[in-house]
C-alpha cells in the first residue's frame, strides 16, 4: 500500500504541473474562403477561381531552416458544400529535373518530386490525416497520431489507412501542377455554431535540390517528422461547412483454392488435401455524424493483405508485426494504450490470427470518432471456432478527451475476451499525458487485468501495470526521456501485446543536438546516452541492463547514419534456446556490442541502407549484418532487396548459429490503377521460400480486383523424414470488392 501511495501522490504532483500550465495556442487563425466560381478539376489551377485566393507563405525548412524558398510555390486551399479543394503551383526552372518513381496507390518514394497537406480534422493536436501525391497522380493516405513523436523503428503514422479523395496533376515546362478534391465525407470534423477549425501543413518535396518547403514554419528541432506533428500545424476555419453522413456499401466475392500436405496419423507420409472456396462478404461504413462513423463486417476477409516480413529473433522475448489489415485502421490511434515500446493494451492482430493462421471472423463492429469533447472508440467481433481454439468475442471500449490545455489528454479503456465456454479476460486501463511547459510531456499509465480462475484482487499490484514517463520532445539542445514501468506477476491483457512479463523498469535518456548553421554539412546531429533496466519481480535482481552510448547524423545531401557502443547486462534463468541445437546456459553474462546503421540518399533513383551489429554475445560472438537495396528503374518499375546475415557461435561449447534472410519485392505499375506486386522470402533456418504475388486492378476508390498467389516452398526436403513434400501450402483467390456510395 505504501508503494501505491506513492504512485498516487507521483500522479498528483504532475497533474498539479499539468494544471498550472494551461495555455491556449495563442496562434492567429487563417480564415479559409469558400469557393467563389467554376473549377474544372484536370490538374491546372489557373482559373479565376484559383486566383482569389492568397497562397499560403511557404518557408524552407531544409537544407537551412527560414531560407526563402528556392522555387517558387504556390498552394491555396477552398471548399464547397461537397468538397475541400487544394491547388498547388509547383514552378522549377529546370523542369527537366522533375522526379517521379512510382505510379502505385500508397507509393511515396522519397526520390520523387512530392506534395502533400496534413489535417487536424478534429483540431486534437495529437492525431491527422495526411493526403500526398507525386507528378505522375499517385495517392497516398495515413493517419498521424501520438503527434508524431516516434522513432525510425516505430513510426507514429498508419500507411494502410485509406479514404476516398482524388488528384489530377499535371507536368508542363514550367513546372508540375496539381489540383485535389476531398469529400467532406472523408474526413470527420466537428462543428461549434456555423464555425469549424481544424489544423493544416502543407509541403513541397525537391528531390533533385534536396530542399523541402512548409506552410507553416516548423522548427527541425521536432525531428524526422517535424513537419507531420499536429500540434505545429496552422489552425484554420472553415464557416458554415456542411457535414456529411457518408453511407459505403462494398459487398465482396471470393474464390479461390488452397492446397496443403499434413503429415498422415502414422507419420509416415505427407497427404495432399484441397480446399476450394467461394464465398463472400460485407463491409459496410455509415456516418452517424459529421464526427462519427461506424463500420460494419459480415464474413471478414483479409486474403488481399500483404505478406509479414520475416525476422530473426535473437532475443528471448516476443517479436512484434503491425497491423496491416483495412479493417482496423481508420482512427486506430484511439485504440492505442501505450505500455512502452512496442507493448500495448491492445493489439488488433490477436483478433482473426492464432499461430500465425487466420481464424474465420464472423463478423463485427467498430465505431470511432467524437462525441462532444470526447474521442471515443468502440470494436466488437465475433470469431469462429479454430483447432483448440473456441469461438470468441472480443471488444474494446476507449474514451479520451482533452484537459487543462490544447496538448494534454486524460482517457480510459477497457478490453474484453469471453470464449463460448465463459473463460474471460478482463482488462482496464486509465492513462493521461500532459503538456507541463515548453516541450515538456509527461505520460501516465494504470491498467488492471481480471481473468478466469485468476486472485483478481483489485487492491494488488500482481494483476496490474504502471507507466510514468517525463520526455523533453526535442533534437536540439538537451533533450531527456524517463521512465519507470512495472509489470506485475499476473498481469495478462488477453488482447494486448506485452513484449516482456513480471519486471519494473528504470529507464533514462539524456542528449545533446545540434543543428549547425548555412556552411555546415550536417542538417542534424546528436549524441544520446541511454540507461536501460529491467529488474525481476521474483527476487529483485537486474536481468537485463543496457548501457548505451550513441551518435547519429544527417547531411544536407541526405545521407543518415547511426552509431553506437553498448554495454550489456543479460541474467538468463534458464536454457535460452536459439534453436534445436544452439543454446545459452543459465547464468549471468556482461559484454559489450556495437551497432551501426548508414543510408545514402533516397533522393537518389538507387539507394542502399545497410546496419551492422557485433561484438561478445553471452559467453559467445554474434554478427548481424542487414543490406537493403532499392532500385526505382522507372516510375513504372521498382526493385528492392534485402539480405540479412545473423552468425552468432560459442566457441567453447562447439556450437554455431547461422541463419540467412533474404527477400525481393518487384513492382510494376501498369498505371495509378493497375499493378502487380511480387515479394520474395528466404530462410535458411527453416529451409523455405515464401512467395506473393498481388494483382491490383483500381479504377476508382473502392472498386478492387485482387488476384493473389501465395506459395511456401521446401528447398531442404531431404533433411527429415519422411520427406518433405514440395511445398507447404499453395494459395491461388481472386476477390472483387465493388463499393456502393449512398449519400
Amino acid at each position: 500500500m505504501q508503494f501505491r501511495n506513492k504512485i498516487v501522490s507521483y500522479s498528483f504532483i504532475l497533474l498539479s504541473l499539468a494544471l498550472f500550465s494551461f495555455n491556449s495556442t495563442g496562434q492567429k487563425q487563417w480564415i479559409v474562403p469558400h469557393l467563389e466560381g467554376e473549377i474544372k478539376f484536370d490538374g491546372m489551377p489557373f482559373e479565376e477561381a484559383w486566383n482569389k485566393i492568397k497562397p499560403f507563405p511557404m518557408t524552407m525548412q531544409k537544407p537551412v531552416f527560414g531560407k526563402e524558398p528556392t522555387e517558387k510555390t504556390e498552394i491555396r486551399m477552398t471548399y464547397d458544400d461537397h468538397y475541400i479543394y487544394v491547388s498547388g503551383r509547383f514552378y522549377d526552372r529546370n523542369p527537366a529535373k522533375i522526379q517521379t518513381s512510382t505510379k502505385k496507390r500508397d507509393e511515396f518514394s522519397p526520390n520523387s518530386d512530392g506534395f502533400g497537406i496534413l489535417f487536424d480534422n478534429f483540431n486534437d493536436k495529437e492525431n491527422a490525416l495526411v493526403f500526398m501525391t507525386t507528378p505522375s497522380g499517385t495517392r497516398t493516405d495515413m493517419t498521424i497520431f501520438n503527434d508524431a513523436q516516434g522513432r525510425m523503428d516505430r513510426m507514429p503514422f498508419n500507411m494502410s489507412w485509406n479514404t476516398f479523395w482524388d488528384v489530377e496533376t499535371k507536368i508542363t515546362d514550367k513546372g508540375w501542377f496539381i489540383e485535389m478534391r476531398i469529400p467532406l465525407s472523408s474526413l470527420r470534423f466537428q462543428t461549434t455554431g456555423n464555425k469549424t477549425v481544424m489544423g493544416v501543413t502543407v509541403w513541397r518535396w525537391l528531390p533533385h535540390l534536396n530542399e523541402y518547403y512548409t506552410y507553416p514554419a516548423i522548427d527541425p528541432k521536432y525531428g524526422d517528422f517535424a513537419s507531420l506533428k499536429p500540434s505545429k500545424s496552422q489552425e484554420m476555419v472553415f464557416t458554415d461547412l456542411i457535414s456529411r453522413k457518408p453511407l459505403y456499401i462494398a459487398p465482396y466475392v471470393l474464390g479461390g483454392m488452397t492446397r496443403d500436405y499434413n503429415l498422415n496419423e502414422p507419420g509416415t507420409a505427407y497427404v495432399k488435401s484441397d480446399d476450394p472456396q467461394i464465398t463472400g462478404g460485407l463491409d459496410v461504413k455509415y456516418g452517424l455524424s459529421g464526427n462519427l462513423t461506424m463500420d460494419l463486417t459480415v464474413n471478414t476477409d483479409f486474403a488481399q493483405v500483404e505478406a509479414d516480413d520475416q525476422k530473426v529473433n535473437l532475443t528471448r522475448f516476443s517479436l512484434f508485426f503491425p497491423e496491416k489489415r483495412l479493417f482496423f485502421q481508420e482512427r486506430s490511434s484511439i485504440f492505442s494504450f501505450s505500455l512502452g515500446g512496442p507493448s500495448n493494451l491492445f493489439y488488433s492482430r490477436k483478433i482473426g490470427l492464432y499461430k500465425g493462421a487466420p481464424v474465420k471472423i464472423y463478423g463485427g463492429s467498430r465505431i470511432v470518432g467524437r462525441i462532444g469533447h470526447w474521442d471515443m472508440g468502440f470494436l466488437d467481433m465475433q470469431t469462429a471456432q479454430h483447432e483448440d481454439l473456441p469461438s470468441e468475442n472480443f471488444g474494446v471500449l476507449r474514451l479520451r478527451r482533452q484537459v487543462f490545455n490544447p496538448y494534454s489528454y486524460l482517457g480510459g479503456i477497457l478490453t474484453t475476451r469471453i470464449d463460448i465456454n465463459g473463460k474471460y479476460n478482463l482488462v482496464y486501463g486509465l492513462d493521461g499525458i500532459f503538456r507541463i511547459f515548453g516541450d515538456d510531456y509527461v505520460d501516465i499509465k494504470w491498467a488492471q487485468s481480471y481473468v478466469t480462475d485468476s486472485t483478481n484482487n483489485a487492491l494488488s499490484l500482481n494483476p496490474s501495470r504502471i507507466r510514468l514517463n517525463w520526455q523533453r520532445r526535442s533534437i536540439k539542445g538537451i533533450g531527456y526521456d524517463f521512465s519507470y514501468s512495472y509489470s506485475g506477476k499476473s498481469f495478462n491483457p488477453g488482447i494486448g501485446f506485452l513484449s516482456r512479463e513480471k519486471y519494473y523498469l528504470l529507464f533514462g535518456s539524456v542528449q545533446y543536438g545540434w543543428i549547425p548553421g548555412e556552411e555546415s554539412p550536417l542538417f542534424t546531429h546528436r549524441i544520446t546516452l541511454r540507461s536501460m533496466n529491467f529488474f525481476s519481480l521474483e527476487d529483485g535482481m537486474l536481468e537485463t541492463g543496457r548501457l548505451s552510448l550513441g551518435w547519429n547524423f544527417q547531411t544536407k545531401s541526405n545521407y543518415s547514419g547511426s552509431f553506437s557502443l553498448d554495454y550489456n547486462h543479460e541474467r538468463v534463468r534458464g536454457i535460452f534456446e536459439l534453436s534445436n541445437d544452439v543454446n545459452v546456459p543459465s547464468g549471468e553474462y556482461d559484454f559489450i556490442s556495437f551497432k551501426g546503421l548508414i543510408s545514402t540518399p533516397m533522393t537518389n533513383f538507387f539507394y542502399v541502407a545497410g546496419n551492422i551489429e557485433g561484438g561478445p554475445f553471452y559467453d559467445g560472438t554474434r554478427l548481424s549484418f542487414t543490406l537493403q537495396p532499392s532500385w526505382n528503374i522507372s516510375s513504372s518499375l521498382n526493385l528492392s532487396g534485402s539480405y540479412q546475415i545473423n552468425r552468432v557461435w560459442f566457441p567453447g561449447r562447439n556450437q554455431d548459429y547461422i541463419v540467412h534472410l533474404g527477400g525481393l519485392k518487384l513492382l510494376y505499375m501498369f498505371s495509378t490503377k493497375f499493378s502487380i506486386n511480387s515479394f520474395l522470402q528466404f530462410n535458411s533456418l527453416t529451409k523455405s521460400f515464401i512467395g506473393n504475388i498481388r494483382l491490383r486492378y483500381n479504377p476508382r476508390e473502392g472498386n478492387d480486383l485482387y488476384i493473389v498467389y501465395n506459395d511456401d516452398l521446401n528447398t531442404g526436403r531431404y533433411s527429415e523424414v519422411p520427406t518433405l513434400p514440395v511445398f507447404n501450402t499453395r494459395t491461388l483467390v481472386l476477390k472483387y470488392t465493388y463499393t456502393f456510395n449512398v449519400q
